[in-house]
């Protein structure tokens, strides 16, 4: 992803950038989680990442944070491992799509070595800028879903569809007829 958004570098210019992975999925019915992570951003002036608890045996497949809960959600990051193994991650709070960084974040991306699977990891970049000030996340309420695999995906549509007036009554009686 790294190298994805360095493709943006022109794009972006000298601005503050908001990333959002289209496979992430988030339904927050009080507030957009893009809308409170402006607010975040606004009151600190640095870079805000989506966070969310996620069961201990699956933080090998996240980016994990460490850090202090500032309350409201906030959390001030202090430690940041790409899908680290069970005996180092720092917690369960892992990163899930959604961004608002500084454009100095590019010229850690360029500085950042591509990992074992020759990706360059946008963590890894991060973790560096964590090094000149803080960085913050955002515990965000409301369902996630993770698009990027087929199980998800469904979900996604279904609890979507079940949102809509017009499509939720005969979704229902769909799946009953399914189960009986």
């Amino acid at each position: 992803m790294g190298h994805a958004i360095l493709c943006a570098r022109e794009a972006v210019g000298n601005e503050p950038f908001a990333v959002l992975l289209g496979d992430d999925v988030i339904h927050d019915p009080e507030k957009p989680t893009l809308a409170r992570m402006l607010e975040i951003f606004e009151e600190y002036q640095r870079p805000v990442i989506a966070l969310r608890e996620v069961p201990r045996e699956q933080v090998t497949r996240y980016g994990i944070v460490g850090g202090k809960h500032l309350g409201n959600g906030v959390v001030e990051i202090n430690n940041m491992v790409e899908k680290p193994s069970l005996e180092v991650a720092p917690s369960n709070w892992a990163i899930i799509g959604r961004y608002i960084l500084p454009p100095e974040v590019f010229d850690y991306i360029e500085e950042t070595k591509a990992g074992p699977t020759g990706e360059i990891h946008l963590t890894d970049a991060l973790s560096r800028l964590l090094q000149d000030g803080p960085v913050y996340g955002y515990l965000f309420p409301g369902t996630y879903l993770d698009c990027g695999e087929k199980l998800g995906y469904l979900k996604a549509v279904i609890h979507y569809s079940m949102l809509r007036e017009d499509l939720a009554p005969a979704l229902k009686d769909f799946v009953k007829g399914l189960l009986d």
